[in-house]
């Protein structure tokens, strides 16, 4: 027996980048654009293409390069916005517009200072626009949790009435409960007439960790679109996670009675692109995708694995990518060998990419005693991510120790020039290689967040840095990695720079 599809709806490179720090680029957008589409992403937001030039050019850049997915681009209900959203999507294969406006009392009267009459007005005028300019209309009544409801009935019937499809329910604020959207769910089913012309979508925001439990309550009580983000990643506490979703539908299918279209192989990959290119780790006890996600560290939950896998563990590590295979390569191994184990992961790279990539390889073989997919994988990512940095960090040396100054010679290659210095402190050796980079590259900015973990076990393993800026009241995240915990630091302020520097 067949089940009914429940759309997802990625908004990582919109709401998602609105997250402090995870603030990304074109092509760090487009990157994540072809890897949710090939995982089989149904929507992709693309971003807001009337809040700046850049979010425009990514919005049309990923337009007319993505054809399996629907590319949307978020709208005011302003004439303006719409219009330019509408420029921005028109290569798309599949375009659609998705346009709000706020329907709660207290978003009317404090940010709108409008009237309801003036506001069902505006609804009827932005989505009729909208319509005009593109077949496929997303519709989504701002603070709808906190809305009286049956202002939110008569706003929903007169945005289909004016021509949308979907009709989304934000959460805005992550405010309600799975009992009491469940309830608003069905109660916009039952009051809407013309709710049967359009799709139900649930938008929910985590302020009370309860975005994934309203979304699959929304399900439940019949909404067949689900936005979330990958990782969570969203303004204040985040999105429901997309991860979540669609595993809950996967593993539980049994009570859900639904299907998605996602490669849930993919996951764990995604996850790790987003994380590295936000600069956002994922804490180690994140659902499906955290590090301790798939471990037994107690006596008897190991016990019950050994004996039967089933007895402690719903999901296998394999159903979202975490295959602990070991890449059976060395630093005598050839390109082709190399380039077979990267397609076998699930990467497709020009020529260009498998070379630059091939390079890092060989260094870390130098460094590494045993290489897992986990580190080809950091490579690939962080080689994807910065190809085209403008900095590259060429060379540093350190001497440091206990009460002693610490000195620091370092030399980075900015554009086509090469610069280099070097730098004393009585300050620790992250410090004074921080202080080093400044003198190359002068900024004003502060540092907001240095993390270090490890992306495998063991001395020998890979540390991925994570370096949080902030100048200006903008922030922006970057990491880098390297055996060397020091050198994946100066990697990753580097980085960092960089993309301050661009934006």
């Amino acid at each position: 027996m067949s089940k009914e599809r429940v759309i997802i709806f990625d908004t990582t490179l919109r709401d998602g980048e609105q997250a402090p720090g995870a603030t990304m680029n074109l092509e760090e957008k487009l990157l994540i654009a072809k890897t949710l589409e090939k995982m089989g992403v149904d929507v992709i937001e693309a971003g807001f293409p009337a809040a700046s030039n850049g979010d425009f050019a990514a919005v049309h850049r990923i337009a007319s390069v993505i054809k399996n997915s629907t590319i949307c681009g978020l709208a005011r209900a302003k004439k303006s916005d719409i219009e330019r959203t509408a420029e921005a999507i028109l290569s798309a294969a599949r375009p659609r517009i998705h346009t709000f406006i706020a329907t709660s009392p207290i978003h009317m009267k404090f940010k709108l200072k409008m009237g309801e009459e003036q506001v069902l007005d505006l609804i009827k005028e932005s989505v009729s626009l909208a319509r005009n300019l593109c077949a496929e209309v997303d519709w989504s009544p701002e603070d709808a949790t906190r809305s009286k409801p049956d202002f939110l009935f008569k706003a929903i019937e007169t945005a289909i009435s004016a021509g949308a499809n979907t009709i989304n329910i934000p959460d805005t604020v992550g405010y309600t409960t799975p009992d009491e959207y469940f309830a608003l769910i069905s109660a916009i089913k039952n009051n809407v007439k013309n709710i049967d012309k359009a799709v139900i979508s649930a938008h929910c925001h985590n302020d009370l960790g309860l975005a994934v439990a309203n979304s699959l309550a929304a399900m439940l009580a019949g909404a067949r679109q689900i936005e979330c983000t990958i990782n969570g990643i969203g303004e204040r506490a985040g999105n429901a996670a997309l991860e979540e979703i669609v595993m809950a539908i996967k593993t539980r299918g049994d009570f859900y009675k639904v299907e998605t279209g996602i490669d849930a192989t993919m996951i764990s990959r995604v996850s790790k692109l987003v994380s590295t290119i936000t600069g956002f780790t994922i804490q180690p006890n994140k659902a499906i995708v955290g590090a301790n996600a798939f471990a037994h560290e107690s006596g008897i939950h190991q016990d019950g694995v050994l004996k039967h896998r089933e007895t402690y563990e719903i999901m296998t590590p394999q159903s979202v990518g975490l295959e602990k295979i070991q890449l059976r390569l060395g630093k005598l191994s050839g390109r082709a060998a190399f380039k077979d184990r990267i397609k076998e992961i699930g990467y497709e790279l020009s020529d260009e990419a498998v070379d630059s990539t091939f390079k890092k390889f060989k260094d870390l073989a130098d460094k590494k005693k045993e290489i897992l997919d986990e580190d080809l994988i950091s490579l690939v990512d962080d080689s994807l991510v910065n190809s085209k940095s403008r900095y590259q960090l060429l060379e540093l040396e350190v001497k440091c120790g206990s009460r002693k100054t610490t000195e620091v010679l370092i030399k980075i290659k900015i554009d086509s020039d090469e610069v280099e210095t070097s730098f004393r402190s009585g300050e620790g050796s992250v410090d004074t290689i921080f202080s080093a980079i400044k003198k190359l590259i002068p900024h004003s900015a502060n540092l907001d967040l240095y993390q270090v973990q490890a992306v495998t076990e063991g001395t020998d393993a890979q540390a991925n840095v994570v370096v949080r800026l902030k100048q200006n009241n903008r922030i922006f995240s970057a990491s880098g990695a390297d055996t060397d915990v020091l050198t994946a630091s100066a990697i990753a302020y580097i980085n960092c720079l960089d993309k301050l520097n661009k934006i």
